[in-house]
């Protein structure tokens, strides 16, 4: 065993290792997440290898170019040298990391750490690297066993570099479509069956308006759990009334689950008549939600919308998948565009087709994977004649098309993480501080706004902070984002992929769990609804601000 593990330690590179250390220390600067030491092992452990395979990289290119090695003698002080500097470094950055995430925690209201828990961080890192060397070392074997069956052929450098493609093609494939999309979509495919026998205790309602109560088109099991919970909750038109001591109407929810029907066109029209059947297109507003990956719909954000209208208004939702939405993101980020399309076609439709002075005006609403979805949903060439009058999206993911545009041409000036859009009059952005009301700007008759926080993982992450600095860390940085956060090319992006994992665990209005109260700036702005007095307004932020706080009503994940 000793001898086997001498083997092993002289078989990895002192330069590799001298990198992965340096690399290992850099991943313990701060980046947009609190981390708890679990994560923040998990991501050392992947800096490290990362930082090794550019040691080892950097030694092979060396060799490579020919160029001559220093003297035995002088390798030796190098290495000596070397050593110190890359380990005294990973004890100063070690030494400094509670202070680097109590910079982050300060700014989202979390008390202190006194510590990173450096030993158990450590061996978490320790595993992560041996497992992601020894990954590195099969692609290697791989790669040789191609190059030496191939050199029978051909000669060496093109074996070589043949052999290379060959065994990138082999891992990404087995990565990409058997780990990733295959197992995905199988897991997506058992937990919808799991939810389909799942039986949560909520009883059917007994309002023969409400999807899955009597003479519902929806049968109440197969909304499943996320739908039956977007039905069963919500706000009642008595609670509206009296918040605002005025009459108010209970609000028309519909959601179809993945169970109701075979294909998403069969869902998307089971939609549409349970809307007609509950009297959706008899309000004045009326909302086409796109959930996230999960189904799930911000109660933040329709509760306040409905508050806001006296509970004159209905809004239809329809699920696409139970994956989390940064997973899918990542993955498959193309998933539940198609039943966004579906679900907005089949409303726009109809709603085209009613007179305009007697139907209800039309929005799109969409958090995180379902704002990118809700953005596909609607092509502009379709709807230009007729047009719908506004969206709200939250969170909107870095691969968002729309969004991508819009903060590409932003206005000289305005910041990535809150950018000016031309004149302001059809697309605004926001955050924590309302930043909706533009001096000169006047809406138009399509009013967008984008709601997002610049401590957002789902929206600010870079593919490109691999090798360069994101637009957003620039000066001036957003009100939620570390002062001592500084772009490292490759930990970076690793930082970011592991922030956008655990965006969901920031406290409410920061990171990727949005604020009521911002909410409500934003619908303010887009449905412009009216008899709201600025004094209703900061009544109703507060209420809700107590409600989203309390420990019994905690922020939802999706």
């Amino acid at each position: 065993m000793k001898a086997y593990l001498a083997v092993l330690a002289k078989s990895f590179s002192a330069i590799g290792l001298l990198v992965g250390i340096l690399f290992f220390a850099a991943s313990l600067t701060p980046s947009l997440m609190p981390r708890s030491y679990l994560v923040q092992g998990a991501l050392s452990g992947f800096c490290a290898a990362l930082g090794y395979g550019v040691g080892v990289a950097c030694v092979w290119l060396w060799r490579y170019l020919e160029i001559p090695v220093p003297r035995a003698r002088v390798q030796r002080a190098a290495n000596w040298i070397a050593i110190i500097v890359c380990i005294g470094t990973a004890g100063v950055f070690l030494w400094k990391a509670a202070g680097w995430q109590n910079t982050v925690r300060g700014l989202m209201g979390l008390g202190p750490v006194e510590s990173v828990e450096p030993i158990e961080l450590a061996i978490i890192a320790l595993v992560i690297f041996l497992v992601m060397i020894m990954l590195a070392r099969l692609f290697r074997q791989t790669f040789r066993l191609f190059s030496r069956w191939l050199n029978r052929l051909v000669p060496r450098r093109i074996s070589n570099l043949v052999g290379g493609v060959l065994a990138i093609i082999l891992f990404w494939s087995v990565a990409q479509g058997i780990l990733f999309k295959g197992v995905l979509r199988m897991v997506d495919t058992s937990f919808r069956e799991l939810d389909a026998r799942i039986d949560d205790g909520s009883a059917p309602p007994a309002d023969p308006n409400k999807p899955g109560g009597p003479g519902s088109l929806l049968d109440w099991q197969n909304l499943g759990r996320q739908g039956r919970a977007f039905i069963a909750t919500g706000p009642t038109g008595a609670e509206i009334g009296s918040f605002f001591n005025a009459k108010a109407l209970d609000p028309v929810r519909v959601y179809v689950g993945l169970n109701a029907a075979e294909t998403v066109d069969e869902r998307a029209r089971l939609a549409l008549e349970e809307l007609k059947r509950d009297g959706g297109f008899e309000r004045s507003t009326l909302l086409v939600i796109v959930p996230t990956g999960t189904g799930w719909v911000d109660p933040e954000g329709i509760d306040t919308v409905e508050f806001l209208h006296h509970g004159d208004i209905a809004s239809v939702a329809m699920q696409y998948s139970y994956l989390s939405s940064w997973l899918s993101l990542l993955v498959e980020p193309g998933y539940g565009a198609e039943a966004g399309q579906a679900l907005f076609r089949e409303v726009y439709r109809y709603w085209t087709t009613l007179p305009r002075d007697h139907r209800p005006k039309l929005y799109l609403y969409g958090l995180s994977l379902g704002a990118m979805n809700s953005e596909l949903s609607a092509h502009l060439y379709d709807i230009i004649g007729d047009p719908f009058q506004g969206a709200l999206w939250s969170g909107p993911p870095f691969q968002s098309r729309i969004w991508n545009s819009v903060t590409a041409d932003r206005n000289p000036g305005s910041p990535a993480w809150l950018p000016r859009f031309r004149d302001g009059s059809v697309i605004r952005f926001t955050n924590q501080d309302n930043a909706l009301n533009i001096p000169d700007a006047v809406w138009g008759p399509l009013r967008i706004v984008y709601l997002q926080y610049a401590s957002d993982p789902v929206t600010f992450f870079d593919f490109h902070a691999l090798y360069r600095e994101p637009a957003w860390m620039q000066n001036p940085r957003g009100p939620d984002v570390s002062p001592s956060l500084r772009w490292i090319p490759g930990v970076t992006m690793l930082q970011l992929l592991f922030d956008m994992a655990i965006a969901t665990t920031s406290p409410m209005g920061y990171g990727h769990v949005y604020a009521p109260e911002h909410y409500i700036d934003g619908w303010i702005a887009v449905t412009d609804p009216q008899g709201v007095t600025p004094e209703d307004l900061a009544r109703l932020k507060t209420f809700f601000i107590k409600r989203s706080r309390s420990a019994d009503n905690p922020p939802a994940s999706d």
